[in-house]
């Protein structure tokens, strides 16, 4: 629908902008409120400037398995930093970027690609780094640092962002503008009241975290992999026989630590069975970006989902394109969600039924009839853990394969665990999935109150 907006020449000067886009009335409107607010630059409520760090492949450094954590924008999950991708780099590296070094409490802006907007906060308790595609802003001693990374995802700062992008969908946020956005000031009274709702929201999700790790630790335990140590070999022996059987002749599919943790499965006093033996599954679809629409139903990729779920879907496609795509491609309650392309083998067990359609990148997952009995809360555990990991990775030849095929998938070997352990794996899952939504929904009425503060 067509959207009219009358501005005067001065405001044109002063933005420097002629695009319609940039004078939309849903940023008019927005820029009014909170320039009817006490507000100051965002820059002028910092402790140290706002800026930005670099890729260390640029600089001649690698990525390490552990070190000073590296933080990229696909780190940003649940409020805090999600450690499933987290890479690391040395001390030395960190030492010589002092600069770009992140603390805890820092509020994190992914301001390049198609994250632009996104709000990390750095919620662990060493320092760490970053990359060029993440602006760390610092809060002023005396401001909540959680009230502050609420007030990022509120939509007033949001349509701040979305209007300096303009119509042409920049790559990138420039560091000035970051600077520049406009921050309304609330009472103390109120920034501790924000502050208490994140930190039981924040409690939440650690207790949620805590339960599924006991989920695993049950899981283990069963399977005797408790403490675990995963052993690469620098050098090992194979014959030919192997060799032409796999039709491989990479190195790294062979190590031993692939053998070593399918024997424990096969050896496992439960039994074990391919999980395509276990499991029906469904393909999601590629809609095409000519299908993409401002409103409507939620279109979902591989980065709006993690092992908690779906977090959000920016993209979206018309009622009337899911009204026909719903039959075949809507996601249902109890299906479990995997991920075949992208980050591979992510898994969620839906509560609900999803109002929308899943991409190709997506396998929906349903029980056999013989294994009706089998605890979907246990197999979802069991495929998020490392033993489907190490699978993966086996197919991978230690490069980052980016797509599984289902095929390939079928051939996982999944321990049958007994049902008196799977039962209480499924106890402890489900309580860690109900504190995850209870989490979830604080943080929503949280940058709810504040939006509502904004408009009062």
């Amino acid at each position: 629908m067509p959207q009219i907006s009358y501005i005067k020449y001065k405001d044109i000067q002063e933005a420097g902008r002629y695009d319609a886009e940039y004078f939309k009335p849903e940023y008019l409107k927005n820029d009014k409120k909170i320039s009817s607010l006490l507000w100051k630059r965002c820059v002028d409520l910092t402790e140290r400037d706002i800026t930005k760090g670099e890729t260390p492949l640029w600089q001649g450094f690698n990525y390490l398995e552990v070190g000073v954590p590296f933080v990229r924008s696909q780190n940003f999950k649940n409020f805090g930093i999600s450690k499933d991708e987290l890479v690391f780099v040395s001390k030395e590296y960190n030492q010589l970027k002092k600069r770009s070094i992140i603390k805890y409490g820092d509020t994190l802006l992914a301001i390049v690609g198609a994250t632009i907007g996104e709000i990390g906060f750095y919620d662990l308790n060493e320092d760490g780094n970053c990359n060029q595609a993440v602006a760390i802003i610092s809060p002023k001693v005396g401001i909540s640092k959680e009230y502050f990374n609420i007030l990022f995802r509120t939509k007033n700062i949001q349509l701040q962002i979305k209007r300096t992008q303009g119509g042409n969908a920049r790559d990138n946020f420039d560091l000035f503008e970051v600077r520049n956005l406009k921050i309304p000031i609330l009472s103390d009274h109120f920034q501790v009241l924000i502050e208490q709702i994140v930190k039981q929201a924040y409690q939440k999700q650690i207790r949620s975290k805590e339960l599924w790790q006991e989920g695993e630790k049950l899981l283990f335990t069963e399977l005797g992999l408790l403490n675990y140590q995963v052993k690469n070999n620098l050098s090992f022996s194979i014959d030919k026989k192997e060799i032409d059987q796999a039709k491989r002749i990479d190195s790294e599919y062979f190590q031993p630590k692939f053998k070593e943790i399918i024997k424990i499965i096969e050896k496992y006093n439960g039994g074990y069975d391919f999980i395509g033996e276990i499991i029906k599954w469904k393909k999601g679809i590629e809609v095409g970006t000519e299908a993409y629409a401002e409103t409507g139903k939620d279109f979902i990729r591989v980065s709006d989902f993690s092992d908690y779920g779906i977090i959000k879907s920016d993209k979206k496609i018309s009622t009337e394109t899911f009204e026909e795509l719903k039959k075949s491609y809507q996601p249902k309650q109890g299906e479990i969600l995997f991920t075949k392309d992208g980050t591979i083998g992510i898994s969620y067990l839906l509560k609900e039924n999803i109002e929308g359609i899943l991409s190709g990148a997506f396998l929906r997952l349903s029980l056999r009839e013989k294994y009706q009995s089998f605890e979907k809360e246990c197999l979802t555990l069991i495929l998020n853990s490392f033993i489907c990991k190490m699978q993966i990775e086996k197919l991978s030849g230690g490069a980052l394969i980016a797509h599984l095929k289902p095929s390939d998938f079928e051939t996982f070997k999944i321990p049958l665990i007994k049902q008196s352990i799977q039962k209480q794996i499924t106890e402890k899952i489900q309580e860690s999935y109900k504190l995850r939504k209870e989490s979830k929904n604080l943080l929503e009425e949280a940058k709810r109150k504040v939006e509502e503060e904004i408009e009062k």
